[in-house]
């Protein structure tokens, strides 16, 4: 491995725990797809950005830790460690291609989503059930992510999003979530088989990138108005999305 790619992977890896420290989630979103661009083992890149995940949602948990909604998190938690098995198997079995184009296709999806996100939320009553229980397949959906593309908080954004949650109550619980799911899903990746030997040693040289990153995003969430630089967030997911779709290798 070459000192050039090792540094586009450290800056993949910052880009994507400012993403998550200033926004609360997303960093998979970020890195997943630039890492695919690369020349590095794709079960590299999945656990590579496991461990990195993990590091943010340890740093950031303490900010939101009194606002979480801890029925609620218990039910997500269950339901996603049951989903882990599937992510881990799809990628364990599946061919690399055919999972890059499954992530193109998911993060197309999911950035049109948030583009109109307004407009669905206006409906939102209509679309959930008044059931609690109705998280379990946004929790089973979000272990299957974590442990493939390690997208963990997706589903869970879009169950907050739907179910209108306060920022104080979708800020709390989906951190505590993040670090909840982390856990298992790092553990059910290296159980897995996803470590390889280029993991420690990229995310050794990554770390101050992720500290960094993580203290200046937590500085700017406070700080700079977040709605409007989404927006072209989600248009740059949008186009890694298809460029994953077209160009998986």
């Amino acid at each position: 491995m070459t000192t050039a790619i090792i540094v586009l992977v450290v800056a993949v890896v910052f880009a994507g725990a400012l993403m998550r420290a200033t926004f609360g989630f997303g960093e998979a979103v970020i890195s997943m797809p630039l890492l695919a661009l690369l020349p590095i083992s794709l079960h590299t890149s999945i656990a590579l950005i496991g461990l990195a995940g993990l590091t943010v949602a340890g740093m950031t948990i303490s900010s939101g830790w009194r606002h979480i909604d801890r029925s609620t998190l218990l039910v997500l938690s269950i339901a996603t460690l049951l989903g882990i098995p599937v992510g881990l198997a799809l990628v364990k079995f599946a061919p690399a291609g055919v999972i890059t184009r499954i992530l193109g296709a998911f993060l197309i999806v999911y950035s049109i989503y948030s583009l109109i996100r307004d407009a669905i939320t206006r409906t939102a009553t209509s679309l959930l059930p008044e059931n609690r229980y109705w998280i379990l397949p946004f929790g089973f959906a979000a272990g299957a992510l974590g442990s493939a593309y390690n997208v963990t908080g997706i589903p869970v954004v879009v169950y907050g999003t739907l179910r209108r949650w306060n920022q104080s109550r979708f800020h709390g619980t989906l951190q505590a979530h993040f670090l909840i799911a982390g856990i298992f899903v790092v553990i059910g990746q290296a159980l897995g088989g996803l470590w390889t030997g280029d993991l420690f040693l990229l995310y050794g040289l990554s770390l101050p990138a992720i500290i960094i990153a993580t203290l200046l995003g937590m500085f700017l969430h406070r700080r700079i108005p977040t709605e409007k630089f989404k927006q072209y967030v989600f248009v740059i997911i949008l186009a890694l999305g298809v460029l994953l779709l077209i160009n998986p290798s």
